[in-house]
């Protein structure tokens, strides 16, 4: 790698890199060939690797930049088929919000019903309490945003809490509302 005169690369090399491979997301390209017309070094780099870059050229485009894999395995299908490619059967949609109590809202994400296990967003608006419960099953919780209070234990954005099914939690609230991901059985018993 080529060093500034300063004797430090300069903090573009990565996306000159990335440029001439042609793998820089189009949203860069323009800011990146504005740093090129100022950056001697960094023209200098960009010319220094050409003859590599140019070796590439009988690799096929999709080593450096590949189509998703949903177009990559119907575009495999449609030639070994013959038939149209194929489209998806639908499309994934973000579940909705819906409030399940007041100030309590919640975004389901996936349902065991075999083990009566739910994962789910969970969300309080600021002062609102989640109803007191016995675990049936395991339950697992990680705090995204805002404070939470689970009984005597206070919890941060990134914070996560493990109950034991047979636990209980007797209280949990939120003061400034909060976020979180709750892996739960759909057997606990509320108070």
């Amino acid at each position: 790698m080529t060093t500034s005169s300063a004797g430090t690369p300069c903090e573009r090399f990565d996306d000159v890199y990335l440029y001439a491979v042609q793998a820089l997301p189009d949203r860069e390209i323009p800011g990146i060939e504005a740093h090129l017309a100022e950056c001697e070094h960094c023209r200098n780099e960009l010319k220094a690797v050409r003859p590599v870059v140019d070796s590439f050229v009988a690799w096929p485009r999709d080593v450096l930049r590949p189509k998703p894999l949903w177009d990559r395995v119907a575009e495999r299908i449609a030639n070994e088929t013959g038939e149209r490619r194929p489209v998806p059967a639908r499309e994934w949609r973000e579940p909705d919000w819906k409030e399940v109590a007041p100030g309590i809202f919640t975004k389901l994400l996936a349902t065991d019903a075999e083990r009566h296990r739910v994962s789910m967003l969970v969300r309080l608006a600021p002062g609102v309490a989640y109803p007191g419960h016995t675990h049936a099953g395991v339950e697992e919780l990680h705090l995204l945003d805002g404070v939470l209070v689970v009984d005597d234990k206070t919890l941060y954005p990134g914070d996560y809490i493990y109950g034991k099914p047979g636990t209980a939690d007797a209280l949990v609230w939120s003061e400034t509302g909060c976020t979180c991901v709750l892996i739960t059985s759909t057997r606990d018993e509320l108070r």
